[in-house]
């Protein structure tokens, strides 16, 4: 019996760089898998991917920028499959390279929504489940810039760091509880598209998404069951 079988993982950002990489090990170790993302197409592909049966699958696209929408996602997924156990915040996305004094707000406004406000609003409505699971995760994929910014990378630096704080602060409030919320630190991620366009690159300050996802497999396990307010760096 593997160790993830009957644990319910919700993964936002499911269908990007990263995010197959992860089901498919955490499905491989007997979840079940509810992603989402923004495209259906990728999501079904996703699916057929994964070749896990109807009642160990839902991909369906959300608006995360939508709190209604997101806890809509939520009690979807809990009349489904009977409950959340784990939440996978994978989404992603980047502007920058402009200094401080040149940079436009509007890509810092963007980069809010896209990677503070969907961490908000999927941790408020998925936050009773993880808290009432025996082994309720929830796991943020992070930049090293949220905590050693760079002078063209502002934006994108200053929200990253939002984020953990929003983490480490869920964290705290799932203290008394077997819920954990950590994070898990990268420079930049090597995806398998890269690697099969650049055979013979070196990538030395990239973590790729296998090591990626072998080291949120292992939050999510029972090993790191008192591993909580963490961030597991896996970058130079």
């Amino acid at each position: 019996m593997a160790e993830l079988d009957g644990r319910v993982i919700a993964i936002a950002g499911a269908a990007g760089g990263l995010g197959p990489t992860v089901a498919r090990r955490l499905a491989n170790d007997g979840a079940t898998i509810a992603a989402t993302d923004v495209n259906q197409e990728r999501l079904d592909e996703l699916g057929t991917d994964l070749g896990l049966p109807e009642d160990r699958y839902d991909g369906r696209t959300v608006d995360l920028l939508s709190e209604d929408a997101t806890r809509e996602w939520a009690s979807a997924l809990v009349d489904r499959f009977g409950r959340v156990d784990v939440l996978l915040h994978l989404v992603g996305g980047w502007k920058g390279g402009d200094p401080i004094a040149t940079t436009p707000l509007s890509e810092y406004e963007w980069l809010h929504d896209l990677l503070v406000h969907t961490v908000q609003h999927t941790t408020r409505a998925f936050y009773e489940q993880l808290a009432d699971s025996d082994h309720g995760r929830f796991v943020l994929v992070s930049s090293s810039q949220a905590q050693s910014p760079s002078g063209t990378n502002a934006s994108y630096a200053a929200t990253k760091a939002a984020a953990e704080s929003w983490t480490l602060a869920l964290a705290d409030s799932l203290k008394d509880t077997n819920a954990t919320a950590n994070i898990v630190v990268i420079n930049a991620i090597l995806t398998p598209s890269m690697r099969e366009k650049n055979p013979d690159k070196k990538f030395p300050t990239f973590t790729s998404t296998d090591d990626l996802a072998e080291a949120i497999r292992y939050v999510l396990g029972d090993s790191a069951a008192k591993m909580n307010g963490k961030r597991l760096e896996l970058h130079p």
